[in-house]
């Protein structure tokens, strides 16, 4: 089972948890979105987010629009 994060009242699935510095291209050189980008599209996620020290490359758990639908009971 993969791992569920909450960031401002959304829910992601973490599909994977890479280190920032897979994306530099020297030690203390910043990483390069553009690789972030190109890993997102490639790891099948749509949304990264960010930690201290690792980039998350996760997909949105849509919400689920309950209108319209209609619980049954015990009669």
């Amino acid at each position: 089972m993969r791992p569920v994060y909450r960031h401002n009242d959304k829910a992601y699935i973490i599909l994977r948890r890479v280190h920032e510095s897979r994306f530099s291209s020297k030690l203390d050189s910043p990483p390069n979105m553009e690789y972030v980008q190109m890993y997102r599209d490639w790891c099948g996620a749509d949304h990264v987010l960010r930690d201290s020290t690792h980039f998350l490359f996760c997909e949105t758990i849509q919400d689920i629009n309950f209108e319209g639908y209609e619980i049954e009971g015990n009669n």
